[in-house]
């Protein structure tokens, strides 16, 4: 398996069915046997669990090859605006997952597979005894994702629902969920706002405080085969592959909630 290196709101509706039923089930291609390579871009807060579920998916599937494009939700719907060659597409929101519903990139109707939620990094020892949110406002620099990515929406909609407005020079604002771990794994940053697992991907190299549920925010993710993907079979295949029993069982592993 190959990863690339990603290139720099209405209400989505939801519905019951899995992929193979009735709309899916006249397409010569929901039951062909999957085959060769896909591109899948997806949420940076799948990485690990993603990674795994695609050496899976090839184990059970020979012959198939997935390459994962990770980034932010939003920086990469603008790849796929842009014409980028994607199979299929995994969000950490709704929002961005509609966006290509609405303009037709997306046709069958997208899935949703899990869900986060937040939780406060800090240094490893939390040397500056934070606690609560409102202690990030007394704390030193605190990185956050960009206000445009599904984690920064979160994250600032946590605060505003625990009331915390951080001083505008203690925020430093970074690309997706990873760079803002990273922040602070690194040094740079004295605490950040991430997902839950984040903190547990990242083992001894941050500690985890717990936001409590009246002011977390619950991180749906949804997933879907594109309309143009190169590899529509496989597409699907992999996209089905998600919602099983053995695919949801190494996103709980990882930390993800049920859908």
């Amino acid at each position: 398996m190959r990863r690339l290196v990603p290139v720099v709101t209405s209400v989505l509706a939801l519905a019951s069915l899995v992929w193979g039923a009735a709309p899916l089930s006249a397409d010569a291609s929901a039951t062909a046997r999957p085959s060769g390579s896909i591109t899948v871009s997806a949420a940076s807060s799948l990485t690990e669990a993603f990674t795994q579920i695609g050496k899976q998916f090839e184990r059970k599937h020979p012959g198939t090859d997935v390459t994962f494009n990770f980034d932010s939700s939003s920086a990469l719907v603008l790849q796929i605006e842009s014409g980028a060659p994607v199979d299929v597409f995994a969000s950490a929101d709704t929002a961005n997952m509609d966006k290509l519903s609405t303009a037709g990139s997306v046709t069958a109707t997208p899935k949703v597979f899990a869900r986060n939620l937040l939780e406060i990094a800090t240094k490893p020892g939390n040397p500056t005894t934070i606690k609560t949110l409102a202690d990030l406002a007394h704390t030193g620099t605190v990185a956050l994702c960009g206000s445009d990515v599904p984690c920064g929406k979160y994250a600032d909609a946590a605060l505003a629902a625990a009331g915390v407005k951080l001083p505008t020079e203690k925020v430093t604002r970074q690309v997706n969920a990873k760079a803002t771990l990273t922040a602070v794994s690194a040094g740079d940053a004295d605490a950040a706002i991430v997902y839950v697992t984040d903190v547990k991907a990242a083992g001894s190299s941050v500690d985890g405080v717990e936001i409590p549920s009246k002011n977390n925010q619950i991180a749906t993710y949804p997933i879907a085969p594109l309309a143009h993907a190169p590899n529509a079979t496989t597409a699907k295949a992999f996209a089905r592959y998600v919602l099983s029993k053995a695919a949801q069982k190494i996103l709980r592993k990882y930390g993800f909630l049920a859908p």
